[in-house]
């Protein structure tokens, strides 16, 4: 099985991503919060944590192998844990994590079934669902995404601090918000002010560097 795939990004859709590697291009199936990371990083080189699972009709002997890609560990842990949840499946799973995995994760050690609504193909039943299978078993996940947001907000400049606080501002999430302020300062260092910070972070939410 392979479990870790490094390559170049090719290509970004709405739920995939097209790595090439010495003349091979894989297909990876990938959740939708990560789809403007990826996209940040067309050209260049990463590295996804992967998963594999075989889709179609297993009755009739129609299966067909896919592969999911993970930017981060913790992105994976939840997706295994997700998928387990009754009525759960890869596809699903994909679709509906249109939110970083802290927050939702948040969500359900808050209980917060009436949130998890928010995603895509998530009713009330499943949210309740979600809640009852995985509430207690997502502390390290929470702990490891605030630990890890610490950190980094010590290694961002004060202007790159307020541009981070002004997309909040805006609505977008504080996890969003630093992981496009992280990629515009390796794109752009010469980058001074806050509200240059705010425009280059935007560029890189919008695929456009």
């Amino acid at each position: 099985m392979i479990v870790r795939l490094t390559g170049t990004v090719a290509e970004v859709t709405e739920d995939t991503v097209l790595i090439e590697r010495e003349g091979v291009t894989r297909e990876l199936l990938v959740p939708r919060f990560a789809v403007g990371e990826l996209a940040a990083c067309r050209g260049q080189v990463v590295t996804l944590l992967t998963m594999e699972f075989l889709e179609g009709n297993q009755s009739s002997g129609n299966l067909v192998p896919r592969m999911l890609g993970f930017l981060h560990v913790e992105d994976r842990d939840f997706f295994k844990r997700f998928v387990n949840v009754k009525g759960i499946g890869p596809r699903k799973a994909l679709k509906a994590l249109c939110e970083p995995v802290r927050r939702i994760a948040s969500w359900i050690e808050s209980s917060d079934a009436k949130a998890l609504t928010r995603l895509p193909g998530i009713g009330s039943r499943a949210s309740e669902l979600i809640v009852a299978s995985l509430k207690g078993k997502m502390d390290d996940l929470v702990l490891v995404d605030s630990t890890a947001r610490e950190a980094k907000t010590g290694q961002f400049s004060q202007a790159q601090q307020d541009a981070v606080e002004v997309l909040v501002a805006w609505g977008d999430s504080r996890a969003d918000a630093e992981r496009w302020l992280e990629r515009a300062a390796q794109l752009h260092p010469d980058v001074n002010a806050a509200d240059d910070w705010v425009r280059a972070a935007y560029r890189v939410k919008m695929g456009a560097e």
